[in-house]
């Protein structure tokens, strides 16, 4: 059991506290424009008291390095552009048919409380998961969601095989959160094949489809926002 599923994973706001803003992006957004966005949402929020926001967008296909990127885990250079994305972690992939959920939340509004902040944004993964009836699982030495393969060869070793099904990277400016997470619905996973996801060897990485799930994008986002609600506190749809 991961030491990160015993901590109190409830980061439910002060009483008093807005809700916060849920805003679901059409198409593919240019991974530029999301960076520009985020940071001036994140400094509206701690200068101005804005809103916090989640907002769930789609990439055309590119990799992002983190703060703890190794160079040699970026197999194939020049298959997709590649973004210094400004997170912590390693090397990631964002693409088409992968839900991603950008967090700007403000921690004085909350708990200031980075280790608890990724249990939670873990918890909210795993319960979004279970309302498809997959169950995803937390591991000490691996940050992300991850589920066993029963159907597959164990590992050397005999630990039964896993592959990831989502990804989390934060990054956190005067205790206000943005970057966040991704989820594979529907990506196409061989183009995980130019990075080592997240720098770590000897595991896959699946997807809801892949599991054998014919589940569309609008379905996990109304499963994922019931799960933030739950860890996080009440949200308000906003249209731009």
């Amino acid at each position: 059991m991961s030491k990160r599923s015993l901590l109190n994973t409830s980061f439910k706001p002060i009483e008093g506290s807005a809700p916060v803003e849920w805003r679901v992006e059409p198409g593919l957004t240019e991974y530029e424009s999301a960076l520009s966005f985020m940071e001036s949402r994140a400094a509206a929020i701690r200068n101005d008291g804005a809103a916090e926001m989640v907002w769930l967008v789609e990439h055309p296909p590119l990799y992002t390095a983190g703060s703890s990127a190794d160079a040699k885990d970026l197999i194939d250079p020049e298959r997709f552009p590649v973004y210094d994305a400004g997170r912590g972690g390693e090397y990631t992939y964002h693409g088409p048919g992968q839900r991603v959920a950008y967090f700007m939340l403000d921690l004085k509004r909350r708990r200031e409380d980075v280790r608890a902040f990724v249990a939670a944004l873990e918890e909210c993964i795993i319960r979004s998961l279970s309302a498809f009836n997959v169950k995803g699982e937390r591991r000490e030495d691996r940050v992300g969601v991850w589920v066993v393969r029963p159907d597959r060869p164990p590992l050397p070793g005999g630990e039964p095989a896993e592959d990831k099904i989502a990804a989390i990277g934060i990054r956190l400016r005067r205790w206000v959160t943005f970057h966040g997470i991704a989820v594979n619905v529907e990506p196409d996973l061989s183009h995980f094949g130019g990075i080592v996801p997240c720098g770590i060897q000897g595991y896959g990485v699946t997807s809801l489809v892949d599991l054998g799930l014919p589940i569309t994008m609008s379905d996990y986002d109304i499963a994922l926002k019931a799960a933030f609600e739950d860890v996080f506190g009440e949200v308000v749809p906003v249209l731009f």
